[in-house]
């Protein structure tokens, strides 16, 4: 069975590069009949913090990309690691390091002055140091000859000399395990069969090979996908762009538009740019996953959120409006108590004529706000903005709705129309003022149907106003 893995660091929040990875590795695990694990990488212990634990699962929990099995914690698996590195031990595929933080780097400075590529010269290996003033590290015993290659299966064929590769350090002197010899424990305890990672990766991947051959572990595949850059081609910074998955929750982006957007960031599946996630995980291949990186345009994630926002249904939709509400109460007070007093329905109807016009959730609140108010939101006075031509359009207006028997949607736009006609105005004549004295706006979407959602004693008591 395949088996792949999601394994951020809790260190900061999560990364849209981050959401990509994980959302890569679920997909080819959904695709196959397989297993998606979390697995919470936290020996950092210096800059774990379970603030950053809570905001990754915050934020995998809204992306809907749930794990099949975990999360699992690197700090709960400590004996594994200390009986693995005992066993390398006895086995003599690691040792035991004496060399102080001095002494290390005088043999750095000496390598370099002879042009040498810097790397520990195993004196400790070799002549058996022990210096009872420094606690040990454990190194690994990296090969000497030959070569580490695999198929990656996004860049191809990739291979390094083993003589490029430094006796990697597994433990340090206080006996906690770092982070390239735990994710080799993990994948084999956990049965990865597929690692689907960032390409900043690539560097640890021999390394961790030769770990998994030390302990003729099965070695799983590769797939390192590229990064995702600044539209400008530079590297995204936390200081100047929205690199946080949560982030882009604040600023009224749905869950399956981040990820719709981010799959299209160095994969494609024909012409195809607006999709569900059952379409990506039905079309998702790691063939198809480009190896060049990916420039992030805000200007089309929004494009893509505005036609997912089309594409909802208006009842999640109106949940998603409340809870923007109801996050800030105190504000939203008067809107939340006339959304009660006229029904959700209104608001699921009045979702319906606005979504099309907007390209976020916040815009979609914003919008739906004049509706349930029975003045102006934005406090004008309309009587001192209204020309006098336009409060007698007003005026003569109100009497001829006034007559208006049966309030259907038919009915009012007859009733315009007829109007327009009989005093001779264009509808932007009455639109305008209308706006303005029913919702405080000039922008609205058909100003007939939101007539209808009023209905005729709330029209007639704002135009009386």
């Amino acid at each position: 069975m395949i088996r792949t893995r999601f394994a951020p660091s809790p260190t900061g929040f999560l990364h849209i590069g981050g959401a990509r990875t994980a959302l890569f590795s679920w997909a080819y695990a959904q695709r196959n009949q397989g297993k998606f694990i979390l697995r919470i990488e936290d020996t950092d212990i210096e800059r774990s913090t379970t603030e950053s634990v809570q905001s990754i699962l915050d934020a995998m929990v809204w992306l809907n990309l749930p794990p099949d099995e975990g999360p699992y914690y690197q700090t709960s698996r400590m004996n594994r690691y200390q009986e693995i590195i005992q066993r390398m031990l006895t086995e003599g595929s690691a040792y035991y390091c004496y060399c102080s933080k001095q002494e290390l780097e005088q043999m750095r400075e000496q390598q370099k002055l002879q042009g040498i590529k810097p790397k520990y010269d195993r004196r400790c290996l070799h002549h058996g140091q022990k210096n009872t003033n420094t606690k040990p590290v454990v190194r690994f015993k990296n090969p000497e000859t030959g070569s580490v290659i695999w198929h990656d299966l996004v860049k191809g064929k990739i291979e390094f000399s083993n003589l490029e590769l430094d006796d990697l350090i597994i433990a340090r002197s206080d006996g906690v395990p770092t982070y390239n010899f735990c994710v080799v424990v993990d994948d084999l305890d956990m049965n990865i069969t597929h690692v689907i990672r960032g390409d900043d990766h690539v560097n640890n991947t021999p390394r961790q090979i030769n770990i998994l051959q030390a302990l003729n572990a099965p070695i799983p595949l590769y797939g390192h996908v590229p990064m995702i850059l600044r539209e400008d081609g530079e590297k995204m910074s936390k200081r100047r762009d929205a690199v946080s998955v949560m982030q882009y929750k604040a600023m009224g982006i749905l869950p399956e538009a981040l990820l719709n957007y981010l799959a299209k960031l160095c994969w494609g599946y024909g012409d195809e740019e607006i999709f569900t996630m059952e379409q990506f995980v039905n079309w998702f291949d790691l063939n198809n996953v480009s190896g060049s990186p990916a420039r992030f345009d805000i200007k089309k994630l929004f494009w893509v959120n505005a036609q997912h926002l089309k594409l909802t249904n208006n009842n999640r939709l109106k949940d998603l409006v409340l809870e923007i509400w109801q996050q800030d109460n105190a504000k939203y007070n008067q809107v939340l108590s006339h959304v009660e007093q006229y029904g959700s329905d209104k608001l699921e109807q009045l979702i319906e004529l606005i979504k099309p016009r907007v390209d976020n959730l916040n815009s979609l609140a914003n919008n739906c706000i004049y509706f349930f108010t029975p003045f102006p939101i934005a406090d004008i006075d309309c009587a001192n903005i209204l020309t006098n031509d336009a409060q007698q359009i007003l005026t003569k207006f109100v009497d001829q709705i006034n007559q208006i028997n049966v309030w259907t949607l038919e009915n009012i736009k007859l009733s315009i129309k007829e109007f327009c006609q009989t005093n001779q105005i264009k509808m932007p004549q009455l639109g305008m003022p209308l706006r303005l004295q029913l919702f405080g706006t000039k922008e609205t979407p058909a100003f007939d149907a939101l007539m209808y959602l009023l209905g005729k004693d709330e029209t007639l008591n704002r135009l009386g106003k």
